[in-house]
């Protein structure tokens, strides 16, 4: 797939990125390489080849599942321009 100036250009539109004009060509040349590459990717044979996360195997250290209420009410309600007992108040949005 060969991406031109007026692919560039829209992707740059629909990405909202101001891309001046003369800059167009050179993108799409960088974005053709990118994309070469990719292609050399795929070809690289992987069957039988587990995914990993990390070239260093290690387990992770799991924590405890302890239900907790946070203990936070006071931290929360801080933010709030108004409360009244642990709530949030809020206008009226419903009739």
């Amino acid at each position: 797939m060969a991406i031109d100036a007026a692919t560039v250009r829209k992707v740059a539109h629909l990405a909202r990125i101001k891309t001046p004009e003369d800059r167009l060509e050179p993108l799409a040349g960088e974005l053709n390489g990118i994309l070469a590459w990719i292609e050399q990717l795929n070809e690289v044979d992987v069957d039988g080849v587990e995914p990993m996360t990390s070239n260093v195997a290690q387990a992770l250290r799991l924590r405890d599942d302890v239900v907790t209420d946070g203990n936070k009410v006071a931290d929360v309600l801080g933010n709030a321009p108004q409360s009244t007992d642990g709530f949030f108040v809020v206008p009226k949005v419903v009739e």
